[in-house]
């Protein structure tokens, strides 16, 4: 169902001063996933018709969120190669700070590679507040469709760290509910040390990221993956290798634990306020969610009333994934 453009009004002049941006959602019912193409023609939409000066790429900062773990390698190479031959095709978004000084909300490695390349870099400017500039660098990093699973839970979790409702959370990364939530479990499960020290694992999809966490769920796999990110070899590997050698050194060390069932994983998760614990035990044909603590019940019957909504909501993710 097509929805609202998120990024569309995010910056007209009487919402920018009263502090308002726009991107009404209005229950979890409402899809956040929409097509790249979409995503694409959105970003587009929010630069069109807009000056585009030149800037000193120097004077240019940061984000004050970070979405990638790493700018350089062949991609990135390829982009420089690029924009020497035949320039900077799209201009970077970035807003005004009060030191003279700008700030960037998409286009990072455009600006790096201006930098790198000693000329200026070609930009949009605009005043924008903290809520619409994270909602607009999520969008036009989903659009490039080059951010890995790992960059995009790093992402997620960095908002949430902030202080950030949940959907604009959702907004920003263009997911679901049930989306945000999984990256979220697995950066808490496996941690932000860990997960930078992997990297962004391009090539590496969102369940065997889900696996990972859960082993590292368990204490003594903790402290084994601690003992192998402090090597030489996890050290000198690229990212998708780094993940390999951990996922592998790992899994064998759960079947080695688990004789009767290899594949059965366990995990717990709480709500911040405590007042619900859940207890995971998931194998091959089989998944148990145990409830405890003060709202356990409540919360129960909240999601047993839900199951045919969000089985259905499974279903077409999967399907999704699957295209």
């Amino acid at each position: 169902m097509a929805r609202k453009n998120l990024l569309a009004g995010l910056t007209d002049a009487d919402d920018a001063q009263a502090g308002v941006t726009s991107y009404p959602m209005r229950g979890a019912g409402k899809s956040l996933v929409r097509s790249l193409d979409e995503l694409a023609r959105q970003a587009d939409k929010f630069l069109e018709g807009e000056a585009i000066v030149e800037l000193d790429p120097n004077l240019v900062d940061g984000s004050f969120v970070q979405d990638r773990m790493a700018v350089e390698g062949s991609a990135f190479d390829e982009l420089v190669a690029a924009i020497a031959e035949r320039g900077q095709d799209s201009p970077i978004l970035v807003r005004p700070k009060s030191d003279g000084r700008y700030q960037v909300v998409f286009g990072h490695r455009r600006l790096h590679a201006a930098r790198k390349l000693g000329r200026m870099v070609r930009a949009v400017v605009k005043s924008i507040d903290d809520r619409s500039h994270v909602i607009a660098q999520g969008q036009e990093n989903s659009a490039r469709t080059d951010l890995s699973f790992a960059e995009r839970a790093s992402f997620a979790r960095s908002l949430d760290e902030l202080g950030y409702e949940r959907e604009v959370i959702m907004a920003a990364l263009s997911a679901d509910a049930s989306a945000v939530s999984k990256m979220l479990s697995v950066v808490e499960r496996i941690g932000r040390e860990k997960m930078q020290a992997i990297g962004p694992a391009a090539s590496v999809g969102r369940e065997r990221w889900v696996e990972l966490s859960l082993l590292l769920a368990k204490p003594a796999n903790r402290r084994k993956a601690e003992d192998l990110i402090a090597t030489p070899a996890f050290d000198g590997a690229a990212s998708d290798e780094r993940f390999d050698l951990l996922y592998k050194a790992l899994k064998g060390t759960a079947r080695a634990v688990k004789k009767g069932d290899a594949t059965t994983r366990k995990a717990t998760w709480q709500a911040e306020d405590k007042a619900v614990v859940a207890e995971i035990t998931a194998q091959t044909r089989a998944y148990s969610l145990s409830l405890k603590a003060k709202n356990a019940g409540p919360f129960g019957e909240f999601l047993s009333a839900r199951l045919d909504a969000l089985y259905a909501q499974f279903l077409a993710e999967k399907a999704q994934e699957e295209q």
